[in-house]
């Protein structure tokens, strides 16, 4: 149930999500399985020792946001601004919990995939926001 406070208020209607047609969304159903196949073979050999090299560790993190990156490209080379976040914890047996809110256009996505080894924990999260 809606606080009383915030009852009635709404966010404005964008120009763009008031349109007739519908904008293309980009197709994140082709992106989620590259993105866990990638980083199941890129981190498979991986310890978290590795990541305490400094460069060691920020090559590869690059590596897998590139060709991550690259893959959005292919499936819509335009139309749409790409951000590729990608996190390595060391896995201490801790717990964890992590939610995500997106308020935007529909044609917008995120997709997110988690790789947990005996050693790391990497989450990725790609967003593709439409820019025109």
């Amino acid at each position: 149930m809606a606080s009383p406070a915030f009852s009635g208020i709404r966010s404005p209607v964008s120009p763009r999500s008031g349109a007739t047609s519908p904008r293309p969304k980009f197709d994140s159903d082709q992106l989620k399985p590259y993105i866990k196949k990638l980083l199941s073979s890129t981190l498979q050999n991986v310890a978290w020792a590795d990541f305490k090299e400094r460069e060691r560790g920020r090559a590869l993190v690059k590596e897998i946001g590139d060709r991550i990156k690259e893959r959005m490209l292919e499936i819509e080379p335009r139309g749409f601004k790409y951000i590729v976040l990608t996190q390595v914890n060391e896995n201490a047996g801790q717990g964890g919990r992590a939610d995500m809110a997106c308020h935007w256009e529909d044609s917008d996505v995120a997709v997110q995939e988690v790789l947990v080894t005996d050693s790391l924990i990497c989450i990725c999260i790609a967003f593709a926001v439409r820019t025109v």
